[in-house]
């Protein structure tokens, strides 16, 4: 008893710790936003402000306009990861289950385009976007940026149907329903914790992407989070306060959509679906 006790302690002392290292950034953006721009560039940090300030969110609001900057990044996101999943499922499902002619050069090429470098790409999408007269628009993004997430979610989703047992499919088909409807009442539900992150991953893949809208979007009102952040380092003068301010708010986000999918991202829903 007393050895399992030890354990649970040290378990806990060390899950804190890590707590403590993996949430000490967040507070330390916090903090910093919230500082007078004289203790920010102190010798001796401080871990609580002398001063609270919110001179920093003023001017990331009111100066800057960072709210546009978010909704842009929100509209982008969403169409895309969304957009992205729809047509990764299908496709997913095709490959990983259906027997066909060049299925593994197809797996391959879904493969080879995800690790693509995008600086090998960026120039060819951008005179892709400028013919079609989608530079300084959201909606270029919304066409770029499919070629990153696409790859990945079919990817991903392709190991995560192969793992579905076979059984529950021939049993459903013999029932009377047909390929697409065993694919839709079937296989689909027992995926949803992958394809669930798979969403997510998708969503923050757009939501930090820097690389393709930095080439695509030059005007001010159509900048996404991560180009409005890039915008306010000039030379060698950081404007700390509001760019840890920014920062902040561009992580809260992910993390209510985190928090949200959480009870959606546990594996295994399939044990002892199928006899042995």
């Amino acid at each position: 008893m007393k050895t399992t006790v030890k354990s649970k302690i040290v378990a806990y002392v060390v899950s804190a710790i890590l707590i403590v290292f993996c949430l000490f950034p967040i507070y330390w953006m916090l903090i910093t936003s919230l500082k007078t721009s004289t203790e920010i560039y102190k010798i001796v940090p401080t871990f609580w402000p002398k001063k609270l300030t919110f001179e920093g969110y003023y001017e990331l609001f009111a100066e800057k306009g960072f709210m546009k900057n978010v909704l842009n990044s929100l509209f982008v996101s969403l169409i895309v990861s969304f957009g992205s999943i729809a047509i990764s499922m299908p496709a997913a499902y095709a490959i990983a289950r259906i027997k066909f002619r060049g299925r593994k050069q197809v797996s391959k090429g879904i493969l080879i385009s995800y690790l693509m470098p995008r600086t090998v790409l960026f120039i060819p999408l951008y005179l892709l976007v400028t013919k079609i007269g989608l530079s300084n628009n959201l909606w270029g993004l919304v066409l770029v940026y499919p070629t990153i997430t696409i790859p990945y979610a079919t990817w991903t989703m392709i190991s995560y149907f192969k793992s579905i047992p076979y059984d529950l499919e021939e049993a459903a088909i013999i029932d009377g329903c047909s390929r697409v409807q065993a694919m839709w009442k079937i296989c689909f539900p027992l995926a949803r914790p992958g394809i669930v992150s798979t969403l997510i991953f998708s969503y923050t893949l757009c939501w930090s992407e820097y690389l393709y809208a930095l080439v695509i979007i030059n005007k001010a009102d159509f900048k996404t989070i991560p180009l409005a952040l890039a915008d306010m380092v000039v030379g060698d003068v950081y404007a700390w306060g509001p760019l840890m301010g920014g920062s902040l708010i561009a992580s809260i986000p992910v993390i209510i959509l985190y928090l949200l999918c959480n009870r959606n991202l546990v594996g295994g829903m399939t044990a002892g679906g199928v006899k042995g």
